[in-house]
């Protein structure tokens, strides 16, 4: 079993390089390299999951031996049998269709050993579904589907478990699972947690913002709520609970922290590598949109958490005795160094572009090399961090440098994923690629280069390093696994979409239980997405709740007026599949911190709960204020104003939750927060109430609007038509725009071309696949108006009352605070 994970391992790095392409050998096109994928994934469910409880954990049985080569063979049937599929499309043979039977059978059954029956029964449903759709309601009623027909949809075409779910998990997820798995083997885990605890150790409640900020690091990296939870609950949870904060409180940080990993860039969760298909923007533009909601989210949590501890009189880890002037210099030769690495690093590279031009990439790996070497050279002189024991009687806070110089050399693979991913703009695949060959080279070097500067043994450091490279490479294969199965699984569900068209019945359905009102959707959505989050993994939900619900909320909100944008309603269905993983009662992230606390799962799900609506706010605000996500905000000067402003909302409200401000908070106050918040995050709802927030523009104005639209600019502009059902609709969309010209060609760039015929605009056809398909524009509809910014009052004026506002209950809760303190002082005196 270990040498197949790691022929997995090995087999998705050949397919995510350009070596195939360079020798002309093993080049896959997709549907073969997914079939590849689930032929692993299935072989080795069977043999890493037993079938009960009750099977041996010693040895693998027969029987699972024989489910994982049958499994395998199913999986990778379209691989093995790809040309004479090829030759007789929409016509199986018999082989087909039992392949197709016994896989679909058999990944129901990995899928219960690797997830658990929820997911199965989920999938389950939608068979069901497509079997018995004209015995179902009207609303949802469908003509049904032989088995044929099913089974050649399912599993020999790419539009059901084949389809993109599995092409994402196959393209690159695999990469970055085995690129943070590699990172941990290296030591990088430890070593970004013993930075954290060195510079938040000293803060009162510091363990518990160690465990924010070390989540926040990790999340950097790693894409999983319960393995953060696992790999750092086991030092930080032990270590709140040692400095006054309960099991339950701390088990509920360090969760609440951990699912957030999911949504901190520039390694989000699997999920967010789905959004590049789905939306059709890069990965870079869903990393720019998702850094201010994640940055947000953890700096509300660390506010919450020094809260906590004020409320409770925590005490602070000790430190070494030393002088504020010596603290002062440290800290500020810490930070102008790093921004100054940082900027050599950036200019150096970008100098070296330009001078030497192709022949740049030879001489930034060869600089890389030597940096590396040299980074090594320079940790050996240092003894290797230990890893903390969090029940030892005494702790002493390391220095931050004293800790950042023993691993310098981590950093190397981090810039290159975000080198490549931000500033070259690779694909995602590539991008981990190139990372994770880093990443690869240090875990396969550092310990014989390590040897070799400190004149110890090295033929035992290179047999130890040879041990970290096969087992590095074996457990990020075990760790895809489950998303794996995971992703094929879900296929059946978009499958059963796509072939029954509950697509857009469920347009109907959803319009018809919240009343068209865009609130009472998103509600519902959000409930969903919980209720599902329960039994399914995070990717799984955000497949089945994006297909069905994301085109479902774009439609309905421009057919209300509100142009809702695309990647505004994924980031919606995405932070709430997330929060499933720690809302009760079944919180998989709450479920592992309460293991390591020891203390009632549920009760550390219901407090993990409370701290993570913080979290559960931001995707309603930036459905309403797309701004948090740098939508429509083009300059410095307005990112640092929204960003402000933002923040200073979600700290409000984090007060507000925690009926804490200054001192406990009477309930008038955290009332009185709640609406401070909301003006923050919301001014314009305001002065909607006093003039429209827009003005109609004819549309013979439509096309000049465009051309004037600034680079990577948004406009706003109404259609109306006749839709597949045969009613009348009118919808408010908005689309980006692509560099300035001419404006016939900027939509094409989103898949839209416009006929004009005098001052009437048609869309005369619109691409399949394209961002215009997906927000709901259809050939036919007439462009009758395009929306531009009415001349309202300055939004300073709402934000001014709220901000003057806060201050006063401040200083309300700040006098109380003071006599408090005096009548405490008063009162031992008598």
């Amino acid at each position: 079993m270990l040498w197949v994970a790691v022929a997995w391992s090995l087999f998705q790095l050949w397919y995510a390089s350009p070596l195939p392409f360079v020798f002309g050998f093993g080049i896959l096109n997709d549907t073969e390299a997914r079939a590849i994928h689930l032929g692993f994934a299935l072989f080795l469910t069977f043999l890493a999951y037993p079938a009960l409880r009750s099977s041996p954990r010693d040895r693998v049985p027969l029987f699972d031996w024989v489910l994982a080569v049958v499994g395998g063979f199913a999986g990778a049937y379209l691989f093995l049998f790809y040309v004479q599929l090829s030759g007789r499309p929409g016509q199986p043979t018999t082989l087909d269709l039992v392949t197709g039977t016994v896989g679909i059978l058999l990944l129901l059954e990995a899928t219960r050993r690797a997830l658990g029956l929820p997911m199965v029964v989920v999938a389950c449903v939608f068979i069901f579904y497509t079997f018995a759709g004209q015995y179902m309601p009207d609303v949802i009623q469908h003509r049904g589907a032989s088995l044929n027909k099913f089974l050649n949809h399912q599993w020999l075409t790419t539009e059901g478990v084949f389809g993109i779910a599995l092409g994402v998990s196959t393209s690159f997820v695999f990469l970055f699972v085995l690129f943070g798995t590699l990172l941990e083997k290296a030591g990088a885990g430890n070593w970004m947690m013993q930075i954290s605890i060195a510079l938040l150790g000293h803060l009162r409640g510091g363990p518990a913002k160690v465990a924010v900020v070390s989540s926040a690091l990790n999340g950097v990296v790693s894409g999983s709520s319960v393995s953060n939870v696992v790999s750092g609950g086991i030092f930080t949870i032990p270590l709140m609970k040692r400095t006054g904060l309960s099991g339950v409180k701390a088990g509920a940080i360090e969760a609440s922290a951990s699912i957030n990993g999911q949504i901190m860039p520039p390694v989000m969760g699997a999920a967010a590598f789905l959004m590049v298909e789905y939306v059709g923007i890069p990965y870079s533009e869903i990393v720019k949109h998702a850094l201010l909601p994640a940055v947000f989210s953890y700096i509300a949590l660390l506010y919450m958490v020094h809260l906590e501890a004020i409320k409770m009189g925590l005490k602070t880890i000790p430190q070494r005795p030393t002088p504020a002037r010596e603290r002062m210099l440290r800290m500020g030769l810490g930070l102008s160094g790093s921004v100054l690495a940082v900027c050599i690093v950036y200019y150096g590279i970008v100098a070296i572009q330009a001078v030497f031009g192709g022949a740049a990439p030879p001489l930034l790996a060869l600089a890389g090399v030597a940096l590396y070497v040299a980074s090594v050279w320079y940790s050996s002189r240092y003894p290797d961090l230990a890893l903390d024991d969090p029940n030892a009687p005494i702790l002493e806070l390391p220095r931050a440098w004293d800790v950042t110089r023993t691993g310098l050399d981590f950093l190397i693979p981090i810039a290159v994923l975000l080198w490549c991913l931000m500033v070259e703009q690779m694909s995602p695949g590539l991008s981990a690629f190139w990372a994770t060959v880093s990443i690869l080279s240090i875990v396969a070097t550092r310990k014989p280069l390590m040897a070799v500067f400190r004149k110890e043994n090295l033929a035992a450091s290179v047999l130890a390093a040879w041990d970290d490279l096969i087992d590095g490479l074996a457990l990020g294969a075990r760790n895809m696994i489950g998303i794996g199965i995971a992703t094929a699984t879900a296929g059946i569900v978009v499958g059963t979409i796509t072939l029954t068209g509950l697509g857009l019945m469920m347009t109907e359905l959803v319009e018809f239980i919240s009343g068209g009102n865009v609130i009472l959707m998103l509600i519902l959505i959000a409930a969903i997405s919980l209720v599902l989050g329960m039994g399914i993994p995070t990717t799984a939900n955000y497949i089945l709740v994006a297909t069905l619900m994301a085109p479902v909320v774009v439609d309905l909100g421009a057919q209300a007026g509100l142009p809702i944008p695309l990647i505004a309603v994924h980031l919606f269905v995405f932070y709430f599949g997330i929060m499933a993983d720690i809302t009760p009662p079944v919180g998989l992230a709450a479920f592992a911190a309460a293991a390591i606390s020891k203390e009632d799962p549920i009760a550390t799900g219901f407090q993990g709960a409370l701290y993570s609506l913080r979290t559960a706010i931001l995707p309603f605000v930036f459905i309403f204020n797309p701004a948090i996500l740098l939508i429509g905000v083009d300059t410095w000067p307005q990112t640092i104003w929204v960003a402000t402003v933002s923040l200073i909302a979600i700290l409000l409200f984090s007060a507000a939750t925690m009926n804490w401000f200054v001192t406990k908070s009477r309930l008038w106050e955290s009332a009185a927060l709640l609406l401070i918040c909301f003006t923050l995050f919301r001014p314009d709802w305001w002065l909607n109430q006093v003039s429209p927030p827009y003005e109609e523009l004819p549309a013979s104005e439509f096309l000049s609007a465009v051309a004037q639209a600034p680079a990577d600019g948004r406009i706003n502009f109404v259609v109306e038509g006749v839709d597949l059902m045969g009613e009348d609709v009118r919808k408010t969309v908005n689309v980006p725009l692509g560099e300035p010209g001419e404006p016939l060609e900027r939509l094409r760039g989103i898949g839209l071309t416009i006929t004009q015929a005098g001052d009437a605009l048609m869309i005369s056809n619109v691409d399949f696949g394209s961002y215009a398909k997906r927000i709901g524009l259809d050939v036919g509809y007439d462009v009758v108006a395009v929306l531009r910014k009415a001349d309202q009052p300055s939004s300073l004026i709402p934000i001014g009352l709220a901000l003057a506002a806060a201050t006063g209950v401040a200083g309300l809760q700040f006098a109380r605070a003071r006599k408090q303190a005096d009548r405490k002082e008063a009162g031992p005196a008598r």
